[in-house]
């Protein structure tokens, strides 16, 4: 997602399993946007539950990202959980300023790497494909359907893959309000941007 998704933002993510059942939460609470000399800075506050909502964990990590390797942060995945206080994202991309064009909704492909000076995620490097993208409107209210593709690498071997549809909700502002992402066993888990 773009960091102008999340500025100032908090958003809840909830895992559940195929059954429905809450597995655990998790709390980002992004501060504001900083632009420095070469890229731009941004604080974000994870706070951890278990599934009977008590907590485990509290982190603050800053991102940053500079302008040309696209402005994103992907903390919406399990293997992008960095516990580092700084983590830098690069990209490579097709198309992925055009994520939330709704005239022109195109594939999307990432290649991700992850600088956070430790390995304590799943994996340095990831690819991602979002894919069969449509918009639906109802009663005035957007959704964006698609399927995603995940690969994520270590030392160059694949070490996982990952396969989601996504529903996505945004705001007459064009921002992001919900997304669920759903696996092929039915667990899913769901974003919710306040």
């Amino acid at each position: 997602m773009f960091l102008e998704q999340i500025d100032g933002r908090t958003i809840v993510r909830e895992n559940y399993n195929d059954k429905g059942d809450l597995l655990n939460k998790q709390l980002f609470e992004a501060g504001k946007i900083t632009k420095k000399k070469d890229y731009y800075e941004i604080k974000v506050t994870t706070t951890l539950y278990d599934k009977n909502k008590l907590l485990k964990e509290k982190y603050t990590t800053t991102y940053k990202c500079e302008p040309e390797k696209f402005s994103i942060v992907l903390f919406v995945f399990p293997f992008a959980n960095p516990k580092s206080k700084e983590t830098e994202i690069s990209t490579k991309s097709t198309n992925f300023k055009e994520l939330y064009n709704i005239e022109k909704l195109k594939n999307v492909d990432l290649d991700i790497s992850f600088d956070s000076g430790l390995m304590n995620f799943f994996g340095s490097k990831s690819t991602i494909k979002i894919y069969d993208r449509k918009k639906e409107i109802n009663d005035n209210n957007l959704s964006i359907k698609s399927k995603i593709s995940i690969k994520a690498y270590a030392f160059g071997i694949r070490v996982k893959q990952l396969n989601y549809t996504l529903t996505e909700k945004l705001n007459a502002k064009g921002l992001l309000s919900f997304q669920k992402f759903i696996e092929k066993d039915g667990s899913y888990f769901t974003m919710d941007y306040k």
